[in-house]
């Protein structure tokens, strides 16, 4: 079973920056590509980014291209989301997920599991 665990949300300023991390265990994460998805109150849960397996693909919602960068260390079964110039708007529980497949997809319906979620508050 996967154990997905994400951590590093907080409340930070309008300008900030946060790295988000997500640990796996139990499920080796070099195979398949993992994302991350955020969700705000009364919203669906949306894209953010995704990576493949290698590390070497990755793919963006169309408006974070340049204000987030996702990447992975296999050797440590990590993933990250570094995330600059926040913005109020980007405020949202961010949830990573492990996909069945090995390029990165924005599809929700690729992720068979999902970590608890960690909490992102920007204040303006």
């Amino acid at each position: 079973q996967v154990q997905l665990v994400e951590s590093g949300g907080r409340l930070v300023q309008a300008g900030g920056s946060l790295r988000l991390s997500c640990a796996a265990s139990r499920y080796r994460i070099g195979i398949n590509s993992m994302g991350w998805f955020r969700q705000a109150p009364g919203k669906e849960r949306e894209f953010v980014a995704a990576i493949s397996w290698s590390g070497t693909m990755t793919s963006y919602a169309d408006s974070l291209k340049g204000r987030f960068t996702i990447s992975r260390d296999n050797a440590k079964n990590t993933m990250y989301l570094q995330m600059n110039s926040l913005r109020p708007e980007d405020a949202a529980i961010y949830y990573c997920g492990a996909s069945g497949v090995s390029i990165p997809t924005p599809q929700k319906s690729a992720y068979h599991s999902w970590g608890q979620g960690t909490q992102v508050t920007v204040s303006s």
